[in-house]
This record gives structure tokens, C-alpha cells and sequence, in this order.
């Protein structure tokens, strides 16, 4: 009885040995694995970068920047920011050419009412006037960096980008008897459909306007265009348009956007 007795209890020691090692085991697997669970928390690649990415600010236009907008309805110019300000001048939505109608915008201000306008230069008679207009019924800004410069002394164009002059020829110029008027004006709109032998292969409409005479169609305003007798430029040679070679006209029209301002002095 004695030996089967002391079997039992070297089985149950064993039985017990062996239950503590398999605790042990699963202890330290536990262990070991929340140990590599953190280890890879650490090794998990870095959160990608954020696909919005908000740029560091940057100026939209230079010192030299001239905006301009569009006449979006017909719509009377005043000589102030006021409803009941005197009439200037009526502006309709397209030019005589079938464009869409623009203005120099010159300022901007608010009436009493809170509403706001914007001061604007017209493209009327008598040349270098200006008025107000509601907001309401001008299109977005544009904004353009170019100022082309007509001297009639030196008969020269020169286009300016922020300044700087970056295109310079020899023009025709009105005859004393039809003369460019002179002041300060802009670019109405850009016309290829005047394409021909005495117009070249490109014209620019102007806001300014002969009070004499002019060989522009549609009611006296000055176009800047090609010419068919190259030869007689640098001249005063024609009814009051400026005129250019052709291959200048081209390289003008690469580099000056419709809303340009337009000194001629």
C-alpha cells in the first residue's frame, strides 16, 4: 500500500511542476507579445502629409496694376456715388463692335445707403471723363500689369509690365488736321474681323475718341492696327487711329491684354 501511495504523490508534484511551467510559458508569451505589440506601435511608418496644404500668401498683382470690369446691363454713369447725383453718361452692355463693354476702374466708395460703387473712366465725349457706377452692374475684376504709352512727339508705342518697358516701335499718328486726341484712356477690346491690306492683321479699340474725324468704325473711337504702307512710319499720315507695322501690331498684341491703360501724350 505504501508504494502506490508514494506514486500518487510523485505523479501529483510532477502534475503540479508541470502546470507552474505551462503558467510560466503563458506569462511570459503575454509578456513577450504586448511587448512586440508596442514595439510595433513605435515601428508603424509616419502619418502621411495632409493632402491640404494651405501655400504661404502671395501678391496677386504689382504696384503698377490697373483693374478693370465689364458692364453687365445697360446702366447710367453719375458724376458721384449717389443716386440722385447728376447724369454723366449712359453705358451700355457692348461696344459698337459687338463686344462686351468695359470701363478703367479708378476707385471705389459707399453712399449713405451703404451701397457700394465704383469709379470708373468712360469711354465718351468729351475724352479723360469719368463717373460712378453701382457695383451691381459691373462683371468681376480683371486685373491686368501693362500701360501702354503712345508719344506723339517722338511717335513712339512703348508697353510697360509693372513699369519696365518690354515693347517699343514707330507708329503713324493722326494729321494735324485729324489729330489723336490726347489723355488718358484703355483698351476696349481686341478685333480680328477688321483683318485687310490697310488695317493689318490685328486691331485694338480704345476709349478715347476723335472729336473731329476718324477711320475707326463705330462712332469716332481711336483704334491702335496694323498698316498697309509701312514705309511711311514713324508720320503723322492718318485720320486720327495709331498705326503700326504689321509684325509690330503682332508682337503688341502678344503682350497687351484688353483692359491696358493708355496714356497718349
Amino acid at each position: 500500500m505504501e508504494r502506490p501511495r508514494t506514486l500518487a504523490r510523485a505523479f501529483g508534484v510532477a502534475a503540479a511542476a508541470i502546470l507552474a511551467a505551462v503558467i510560466a510559458v503563458l506569462v511570459s508569451s503575454r509578456s513577450t507579445a504586448s511587448s512586440s505589440a508596442a514595439d510595433g506601435v513605435q515601428d508603424l511608418p509616419a502619418s502621411p502629409a495632409s493632402a491640404l496644404r494651405v501655400p504661404a500668401p502671395t501678391v496677386l498683382s504689382g504696384p503698377a496694376a490697373a483693374h478693370w470690369a465689364s458692364v453687365r446691363h445697360a446702366v447710367s454713369a453719375r458724376a458721384s456715388p449717389s443716386e440722385t447725383a447728376r447724369l454723366v453718361a449712359p453705358l451700355a452692355a457692348t461696344t459698337p463692335e459687338g463686344t462686351a463693354n468695359i470701363v478703367l476702374v479708378l476707385g471705389r466708395a459707399r453712399d449713405r445707403a451703404g451701397r457700394l460703387w465704383v469709379h470708373v473712366r468712360l469711354p465718351v465725349l468729351p475724352n479723360d471723363q469719368t463717373g460712378w457706377v453701382p457695383r451691381q452692374a459691373l462683371g468681376v475684376y480683371g486685373v491686368v500689369e501693362t500701360h501702354l504709352v503712345i508719344d506723339l512727339q517722338r511717335l513712339t508705342a512703348t508697353l510697360l509690365r509693372n513699369g519696365r518697358p518690354i515693347f517699343q516701335a514707330p507708329i503713324g499718328a493722326g494729321r494735324p488736321e485729324w489729330p489723336t486726341p490726347r489723355g488718358d484712356f484703355y483698351i476696349r477690346d481686341r478685333l480680328t474681323r477688321y483683318k485687310s491690306a490697310f488695317y493689318g492683321p490685328l486691331a485694338f479699340g480704345t476709349s478715347a475718341r476723335s472729336s473731329v474725324l476718324t477711320d475707326w468704325p463705330g462712332g469716332g473711337f481711336i483704334g491702335i492696327h496694323g498698316t498697309s504702307a509701312p514705309d511711311l512710319l514713324p508720320g503723322r499720315v492718318s485720320h486720327g487711329c495709331v498705326r503700326l507695322r504689321n509684325r509690330d501690331i503682332l508682337e503688341l498684341g502678344r503682350s497687351m491684354p484688353v483692359g491696358t491703360p493708355v496714356t497718349i501724350r
